[in-house]
This record gives C-alpha cells, structure tokens and sequence, in this order.
C-alpha cells in the first residue's frame, strides 16, 4: 500500500511519461524524418571546438560531431591549480553541472565577483558575461557538464588584464 506521497510522485510521472508519448507520436505523424536518439561515447568527444587558456573543452552535442540540435554540449576541464583566461560566450547562456572537483568562479565588468562550485552544483552564467574559472586544487583537475543555449560553441577570448584596464560594454 502506498503513501499519498508516493502516489501523488507515480502519478505526476505517469502523466508526464503519457505526455511526452502523446508529443512524440504527434511528432513522428508530422514529420518527414524519424527522430533520432544519438549518443557519444567519450572517445567520440572532440577538442577540435573554440578553446581558452589553461583549461580544455570538448564537445559532445554539437554539428562538428554529426549532431543536429539547438544546444551545444560537452565537457570541460581544468587541471589542478590552473585558472582559464577571462572569456564570455557572446548570446549563449550557459548551465553547468559540475561533476567533479572544485572551482573558483569570477566575474563582473571588473571581475568584482566571485563562487565557489563543487561536485554536484549547478552553475548559471549569462550571455555576454565576463568570467574566469580556478581551480584551487593542488592535485585534482575539475570536470564540468556544459550546456548552451545555441549550437554554435560561441568562446570570446579577452586579454589577461581585461579587468584591469578596461571597462565592459556590450
């Protein structure tokens, strides 16, 4: 026998589940094309996509890769006690999950702000936001789930004293 709360979780799930069916019947009747599901495996990731210093991307939902979408995703990692140059992404937003380790996010038209992640976070940042990433580990790298609002892998590198002798205008 079930708990109200249970039933009330089962039941938002089977709707859900029931819904999405009904989305995806109604999307196989009208279109030309069946939909995929694709999958890449970590040898399929690619580092042939836009990079900063010191920390390395790869790219996993993405055109280069064979995939059509209308995100961008992939993995990117910093290794122990290095920090990436100051960078933005122009008009993508970007959501992060960090898998692993632990990093030092800053930020801002002066880099005035800044947080800390940690595995299991989450991390918003949005278009056009100057940002740089440090990893204060002495002997891990951190790993990071990214995923952008739009396909293209949209990296706008700017100088190292960016902070320090200019002002930010979009």
């Amino acid at each position: 026998m079930g708990s109200k709360l249970n039933d009330s979780f089962t039941r938002s799930i089977t709707d859900s589940f029931a819904m999405q069916r009904k989305v995806a019947i109604r999307m196989g009747a009208q279109s030309d094309s069946d939909p995929m599901i694709s999958v890449v495996h970590p040898a399929g990731l690619s580092s042939e996509t836009q990079q900063t210093s010191g920390s390395l991307r790869m790219s996993a939902i993405a055109a280069m890769n064979g995939i059509e979408s209308s995100l961008w995703a992939g993995i990117f990692v910093v290794e122990p006690s290095g920090k990436t140059g100051i960078h933005h992404h122009g008009k993508q937003d970007t959501v992060v999950y960090v898998l692993e380790g632990k990093a030092n996010v800053r930020w801002g038209n002066f880099g005035e702000h800044s947080v800390t992640v940690g595995a299991g976070d989450f991390l918003h940042v949005p278009s056009w936001l100057p940002h740089q990433e440090f990893n204060p580990s002495r002997k891990n790298p951190f790993r990071w789930v990214v995923v952008r609002s739009t396909p293209e892998p949209i990296v706008v590198n700017l100088p190292d004293d960016f902070w320090t002798h200019t002002t930010y205008n979009r």
